[in-house]
């Protein structure tokens, strides 16, 4: 196991620094619970990598260390946890520009600031055999100020007044919110809590807000609200009551289907001709209803018939706008002809 193999060689630079006199290779196995075989090609990456390690023979027995030039620096990480940060500054690519990935970017910074420089050339080295590449996200390097006044009154429990525009109607209207908490989904940033206009628990679309202000008053959170239940049932950011949801994928997407958890309360079933029958309770239709489209005609919702009637009606629609779309397309190019 790759993570088996970073602790190991983490363990074998520390043995090796804190001895200047030498390790003999059966301490070295012993110490770090293998054979033989393994610390010698542990030793190789080592100095594939760059680190000073030097062996010396004294009264018949190899001795391995490290120059002594060699520092390995402070650093309370392992390579694993180091990795881990690296891999997580990677996964919050898509809030550059936020306290979100700064914070991290700044952790990394200090982490390799106390490393040697072998040390840190090392992990540079083992960090390119992991990558994150974004999905489709906003940018939120503008609403940083926004961001912050989120963090702030959710920490501190103060109401804030904002401007904010409806998605659905593109409106906007300055209400006042409670905020619970701010949390990130398929490539957005959302934040929850209570609605003073509505009088509701209701989600709110960071990128939506216009102006945002505290307003120094404090609130209570509501005790019964819980953050996982809320949104328990939906399928992305919209709280709807859920409902039994049976969609059918054809061959060709069945595999992608079944590698993936779209909800917790998924079941999967075989079905004729090599297609699989997704099961789930959901609610959030909008949501739903684009993601099902996005298959095309290799998804087939079975129910609920509302649901089902909303996926052929966008697909009928569809159909006849690129019938449409064609019959142009045809009739300009008759015209031409003709003309020449």
């Amino acid at each position: 196991m790759r993570g088996d193999q970073l602790a190991r060689q983490w363990q074998l630079i520390q043995r090796l620094a804190r001895s200047r006199s030498g390790v003999h290779l059966d301490q070295l196995a012993q110490d770090l619970d293998c054979v033989r075989r393994t610390v010698y090609r542990d030793l190789d990456a080592l100095m594939f990598a760059g680190f000073p390690v030097v062996s010396e023979k004294r009264e018949g027995r190899v001795y391995y260390r490290f120059l002594e030039s060699f520092d390995l620096g402070s650093v309370p990480f392992t390579p694993d946890e180091i990795l881990a940060l690296a891999f997580g500054e990677d996964l919050l690519r898509t809030l550059e520009g936020t306290v979100f990935h700064d914070s991290i970017r700044s952790a990394l910074a200090k982490i390799r600031a106390g490393l040697g420089p072998e040390l840190g050339a090392y992990l540079a080295r083992l960090g390119e055999s992991f990558r994150v590449l974004p999905g489709p996200h906003k940018n939120y390097a503008r609403f940083r100020d926004t961001i912050q006044v989120l963090n702030d009154a959710v920490i501190a429990r103060h109401t804030l007044r904002m401007r904010y525009r409806t998605g659905r109607t593109g409106s906007v209207a300055t209400r006042e919110l409670d905020p619970y908490r701010v949390w990130y989904r398929s490539g957005g940033l959302y934040v929850v809590g209570f609605d003073h206009r509505s009088r509701e628990i209701r989600t709110f679309a960071v990128d939506r807000i216009r102006q945002i202000e505290a307003t120094g008053r404090s609130f209570e959170r509501d005790p019964g609200f819980d953050f996982d239940a809320y949104l328990g049932s939906s399928f992305g950011v919209i709280s709807e009551p859920a409902v039994p949801v049976r969609i059918r994928f054809d061959r060709r997407w069945a595999s992608y289907v079944a590698e993936r958890t779209w909800h917790p309360s998924q079941e999967l079933q075989p079905g004729p001709g090599g297609s699989l029958e997704l099961r789930m309770r959901v609610g959030g239709s909008a949501e739903l209803k684009t993601w099902i489209l996005s298959f095309g005609s290799g998804a087939l919702v079975l129910e609920p018939a509302a649901l089902r009637a909303e996926v052929a009606a966008e697909l009928e629609a569809a159909a006849a706008r690129y019938r449409a779309t064609a019959a142009r397309g045809t009739r300009g190019a008759r015209g031409r002809w003709l003309s020449s």
